[in-house]
Parts: C-alpha cells; sequence; structure tokens
C-alpha cells in the first residue's frame, strides 16, 4: 500500500474538507520560489530524438520536425499494430523508451488509472490505478475523468487527475509503481480538468484554473513537495502551461482569464500580463524567437500575436475563435483549424491571412507537424494532411480510423500514434494505433 507522508495527507484533508464545503471560493496560499533550489542536483531527464515525452512533444511545440511517417492509411494499411485501451480518456500518448503511456479512466467503477503498452508490438505492460471515487459529475459533453496527457522524464511518469474536488498528482516509475502521490489544491469547474503536467528541470509544473480560486504551482518531481505556487483568477479555464524560450530566455505560459500571462518557471514570478483571448480557453501558447501567440475562447474570439522584447506589447489581432485546437507556428508562418473545421495560414509577423480552407468537421485536437506536412484529426477520426511549405492550401490526404478522436495523435520514431474509440455507447471501445511503414521493425 503506497501512502503519503504525513504533513500531504493533512493538507489534502484541509483542501477536501473546504472544497465540499459548498461552491464558494476557496482561498488559495501562494508558496514563493525556494532561492536554494538545485536543479543540477535533480534527476536528469532521460528522453531521445525519437521520444515524445509529454502534451505537444519534448520541445512543447507539436513539432516533429525531422520524422517522415505515412500519409495515408487505414484499418488494413500502414498499421504497425493496434491494441485495446482499457477505460475512457483523451489524454494524449506519451512514448518514451520502448513503452506508450495513456492516462485513462473506468467511469464505472470511478478508477483513474496509467496503462502501459509495449511500444513495438502494443502489448500491456503494465496497468496502474492511482485514484478511486470521488468523480465529478460536472463534465464537458466531450470531457472525460482523464483528460490530462501524461508527462515523462524517463525514470517517472507524472499524472495529474481531478477527484474528490482536488487536483492530485501521482508520480510513478516506468514499471508502474507509485513513487509519490500528493494534493495539489482545491478544484471546482464547470466542466472538469483539462490541463496537462509540464516537466522542467527539478520540477513538474500544474496549472488549475477554476471557478473556486485558480493557481499554477510547481512541485519536486523527485518527492512532490511544493517548490512554488501562485494565485490565478477565480475563473473556469482549461489550457495547459507550456514553457517557451522567448526574448532570450525561458518564460511559462498559459492563457485564461482574459489574459495570456508569463512566469518565470523556476520562481513562479510573473514576468507579464497581456489582456486577450478570452474568460475561458483550452488551447496551449505556441511562440518563436520573440512573440507568443494565443487564442480563446469562450465567449469571445480573439487570436493574437505578442512581441516580447523587454515589455510584452499585443502586435496584431483578428477576431477568428479556437477555442479547443491548439496552433502551430513553424518557419514564420501560424496554422490553425478552428473547432469547426476552418484551416487558417497566417503571415506570423503581420497577421495577413495567406489562405483560408474548410476542411471539413469538427475539431479538438491539437495541429501536428512532421516534416513539411501538418495532421490535423477531427472529433469524427479523420485526419487531414496537408502541405506545410505552400502558398496555398494543398490538400495530401484524408484518412479516419475509429468513429471518434479527441487526443492528438503523437508522431515520433517515425510512427504515428492515433487514440481513437470504436462505437457508442456501452459499446464503446478506445483503441490505440500505430500507424508506420510496414517495412519498419
Amino acid at each position: 500500500m503506497h501512502r503519503m507522508p504525513f504533513h500531504m495527507r493533512l493538507m489534502s484533508i484541509a483542501l477536501l474538507a473546504l472544497a465540499g464545503c459548498s461552491s464558494k471560493k476557496v482561498p488559495v496560499e501562494e508558496i514563493s520560489g525556494r532561492v536554494d533550489q538545485d536543479d543540477t542536483a535533480a534527476a536528469p531527464i532521460v528522453v531521445s530524438e525519437a521520444d515524445w515525452n509529454s502534451w505537444r512533444g519534448p520541445s512543447g511545440n507539436g513539432i516533429a520536425a525531422d520524422q517522415e511517417v505515412p500519409m495515408r492509411w487505414s484499418e488494413t494499411e500502414n498499421v504497425i499494430w493496434k491494441a485495446k485501451v482499457p477505460g475512457r480518456g483523451h489524454a494524449s500518448p506519451t512514448v518514451v523508451g520502448d513503452q506508450v503511456f495513456l492516462a485513462s479512466a473506468d467511469e464505472r467503477a470511478e478508477t483513474q488509472f496509467v496503462v502501459a503498452l509495449d511500444r513495438s508490438s502494443g502489448q500491456q505492460r503494465w496497468q496502474t490505478q492511482v485514484n478511486q471515487g470521488g468523480f465529478t459529475r460536472e463534465v464537458h459533453a466531450k470531457g472525460t475523468q482523464a483528460n490530462s496527457t501524461l508527462a515523462c522524464d524517463g525514470e517517472h511518469v507524472f499524472a495529474a487527475f481531478l477527484h474528490h474536488d482536488a487536483i492530485h498528482v501521482t508520480a510513478l516509475s516506468i514499471d508502474g509503481e507509485i513513487a509519490w502521490q500528493t494534493t495539489v489544491g482545491a478544484f471546482n469547474s464547470k466542466f472538469g480538468y483539462a490541463p496537462s503536467p509540464l516537466i522542467y528541470k527539478a520540477s513538474v509544473i500544474i496549472a488549475a484554473d477554476n471557478r473556486g480560486g485558480g493557481y499554477i504551482a510547481a512541485l519536486d518531481r523527485s518527492t512532490g513537495e511544493p517548490i512554488w505556487r501562485k494565485r490565478r483568477g477565480a475563473v473556469s479555464t482549461y489550457s495547459s502551461p507550456i514553457v517557451g524560450h522567448v526574448d532570450g530566455k525561458d518564460q511559462l505560459l498559459i492563457t485564461g482569464g482574459d489574459a495570456v500571462t508569463s512566469y518565470d518557471p523556476a520562481t513562479g514570478e510573473e514576468n507579464w500580463s497581456v489582456p486577450g483571448t478570452s474568460e475561458a480557453t483550452c488551447g496551449t501558447v505556441v511562440w518563436d524567437a520573440n512573440h507568443v501567440y494565443a487564442s480563446g475562447g469562450y465567449p469571445d474570439s480573439h487570436t493574437l500575436c505578442i512581441r516580447v522584447d523587454g515589455d510584452a506589447t499585443e502586435v496584431w489581432s483578428n477576431r477568428t475563435k479556437l477555442y479547443e485546437p491548439s496552433m502551430l507556428v513553424s518557419d514564420g508562418f501560424l496554422y490553425a483549424v478552428s473547432d469547426q473545421g476552418i484551416g487558417f495560414r497566417w503571415d506570423a509577423e503581420t497577421g495577413a491571412q495567406m489562405w483560408k480552407k474548410r476542411l471539413g468537421g469538427n475539431f479538438s485536437s491539437a495541429l501536428v507537424l512532421a516534416g513539411d506536412k501538418l495532421f490535423a484529426t477531427a472529433d469524427d477520426g479523420t485526419c487531414t494532411v496537408f502541405a506545410a511549405d505552400s502558398s496555398d492550401y494543398i490538400e495530401l490526404a484524408k484518412n479516419r480510423l475509429g468513429t471518434d478522436a479527441y487526443a492528438t495523435p503523437t508522431i515520433c520514431g517515425g510512427r504515428i500514434y492515433f487514440r481513437v474509440g470504436q462505437g457508442d455507447g456501452p459499446q464503446r471501445q478506445e483503441m490505440l494505433y500505430c500507424i508506420g511503414e510496414p517495412h519498419e521493425n
């Protein structure tokens, strides 16, 4: 039996008591960054170029630049393997070493767990339950009890789940043994929890914007001890944080609460905040050397570019709404697909629209770039492949797997990993497909 340290159990009990009393706001206690934090003493992050270890990949930008993967696939074409996935979740596959890791949940039994599959064959290696009971009843129609993509540093897998009205983080060994568990804070949201954990040096960073009192926090990834925690607005918003190297330094970036905000990822101190996007956002910020790009959301429609050069200033904006799917910036162009399936290419510097095209269908997953091709997966499992190096929209292929797809595909090691659903209602079965050229071993 794995037990939390006594002080963590006391903190968990206090938070749950506060959260369970009512839907009122819960005070967020801030924790200042530890000046004595020694990142050099942390366990190394051991991932290779063939891995995809967290939400939007090791660089956090959705780009698998040097990957050559098939443009076409089906149930019978270019399928290396396929495997049943227990439970239900919209977390994307995390691929490190010889394993594929997935977060999932059994909604009937009210259990949340992590599953590991063999990367070569799809055979299940292990399944570890991390939480039971306390499922939230307020979940978006497109959401699940396991939305957050896992993060892996090569030695541990980090999972963030909402249950019992709080955000709980678990670290597991790559063999499925629980190393530590902790409660980060209370959580009261209308549509459930979505942000993915983010590894940065010695820490794992957790965002938890919610109507009861939002916060963003860093935990020591070796122990789960808090490093810093900063208060955010009391609104329900759902974007994952990301660290981008902008204006010559690492910046922790997140949208939500009618603003785009940058923090120092080492201390949690705010660098800047620019009004924009919307109250509620889902997409993850993208960036280049001196700019940050963001969009939202609900209720407003707002896509903007912020120049970060000492001060942070809005450079251009438009009224495009990109609520759920995250954008992608590459080679001076900003690409996006709206929730309603409209594709865009803008000049990243000026905001000038290069093309606009209806792809068809509704979209939730983020864009992924592999080589010179972009992959956009619709909610019905249809993936549109189009050229990223053309001044006009050029569709290269359309391929479909399953009957629904809300997770973003993972592209690494010359393969594509798709998490999809097959069927409806009680008969629905989640599947993981590994797509690649058949001559690969």
